[in-house]
Order: C-alpha cells, then structure tokens, then sequence
C-alpha cells in the first residue's frame, strides 16, 4: 500500500520559515517533518510513498535524491572520484516525487498522481502534521466500515487559557488548556478506495475538502475513525516551537520508531 503525501502548498502562516523552503522541509529536531511523517508510515510496514510536490519543490527532490549519501559513512578517493560506503543509514523507502503544479489545490494534485496508484486502496496525509495514530488500526477500521474514505477525527483543545468570570469580576475558575468546543475535526490521516478519483473533476483549481469530501458525505460514504491521542499540525512559527520542544524532551508521541 502507498501513502500519498500533499506538499506542494505556499505555507503562507509559517512564511518566516517556509521564504527558503517548502513547509514540509521545516525541520523538527534536525529532520524536516516530512521525514517525520514518513517514519509514522513507515513504522507500520507503509514504505511506498507519492509525494505531490508544488512551491519549491525540487528542494524535496534534492533531499531524497541525496539521502542515502547524506546518511551514510563513505570514503571519496579525490585521485580517481571513487566513492566507498561504509555504512548504510538510509531508510528503506521507495519515494516517488510528482510535480503536480505550484497553484494546484488538493483535489487537483490527488488527481494528478492516480496513475500512479491505480486501482489500490491507498493512504493519504498532509506534509504537516504528526501524530501517534496507529496506522493498522485505521485501515483495519476503512476496512470493516466498507465506505470509500475514511478520515481521522480529532477533538482540539482550547488554544487560550479560559476564565470563568461572575458578574462583580471574581474569577471563579481558570483552565489554561481548556477543552475545546466539542467539535472534531479532520485531522489529516485518510484511507482512501481508488473510487475517490471519480470524486475528482481535474480541475486544478478544485478543493478536495470541499465538493469532492462533501459529495462523499452526502451518499453516506465517509467514515471516521476518532482519535484520543496526540495530534498536531504545523501552522505557525508558534506550531514549529512548540513541535521541537516536544521532540527535546525526549518524549515526541508520535516518535513510535
């Protein structure tokens, strides 16, 4: 099975990283989240991955293309440009890079990689969220809801401190992390039947989340399955901080490898 991976936005709310780099090369804890990503896949046996590439993308050929020399040790003998490896440190992943337009929106660059996929079941994330969902558990779920896609649901927190506060002004209570408003949310990790690319117009221009997911909805066909872990997507500078810190400690969740 293949996970199909959409990088190829402008990540405009991280701009004071993403001037250099496409968003999905930020780097938590040295390593750029992609490569996060792709070890959560990879943990669960997922080692075939499409990446849509758009803004800067070449930057994320660059960094596949040279990632087994860049995560080996070797010898270069400069009098005759031989090259030795001493030790293999790279991943065992076979990474498929498609330039599917730097304006494209989701629903058209998942439509630009179907060949690709063909008439498989395949998973599909965006390049800027980790999280410790169990990636079995939620194709063995697609699998026993029998609905053309399945989706990871999340419940947020609060993202500001919450006052209870009387009518003379006495804070009756204050929660930092309050819980949220109750509502879940997509949160990125789908499993998809190949019949989601008649859902697809081809269209450049079309929103996946949009009328393709809606239209999915409307015939009862999109499946949730709930997620109570961890989970979080990297929007802004504060995001990026706060995923690094995480990683520091020494205890990242979604760090199952």
């Amino acid at each position: 099975m293949k996970a199909v991976i959409l990088a190829g936005g402008f990540g405009t709310r991280l701009s004071e990283a993403t001037t250099l780099i496409p968003k999905p090369m930020v780097e938590i804890g040295g390593k750029p989240i992609l490569w996060h990503i792709m070890k959560i896949y990879s943990y669960y046996g997922i080692n075939e991955f499409i990446i849509c590439c758009g803004y800067k993308g070449y930057l994320i050929k660059e960094y596949f293309a040279n990632y087994f020399r860049h995560n080996s040790d070797m010898i270069v003998d400069l009098s005759n440009n031989r090259v030795k490896t001493l030790t293999n440190n790279a991943e065992h992943w076979k990474v498929t890079m498609i330039d599917t337009g730097l304006n494209t929106m989701t629903g058209g660059r998942i439509k630009r990689i179907q060949k690709y996929i063909g008439n498989e079941r395949f998973l599909l994330t965006y390049g800027d969220g980790v999280s410790d969902v169990n990636i079995t558990k939620t194709i063995d779920e697609h699998v026993k809801a029998g609905k053309i896609l399945s989706v990871m649901a999340f419940q947020p927190s609060g993202r500001f401190g919450a006052l209870d506060i009387a009518s003379d002004g006495i804070v009756n209570s204050f929660l930092e992390k309050p819980a949220g408003d109750g509502a879940w949310i997509n949160a990125g990790f789908f499993v998809c039947e190949p019949k989601i690319f008649d859902y697809l117009s081809g269209d450049d221009s079309e929103i996946f989340e949009r009328k393709p997911i809606e239209k999915i909805v409307e015939e009862g066909q999109l499946h949730a399955f709930k997620h109570d872990g961890f989970w979080k997507a990297m929007d802004t500078l504060r995001d990026k901080t706060e995923l690094n810190t995480i990683w520091d400690s020494g205890a990242a969740p979604w760090m199952s490898w």
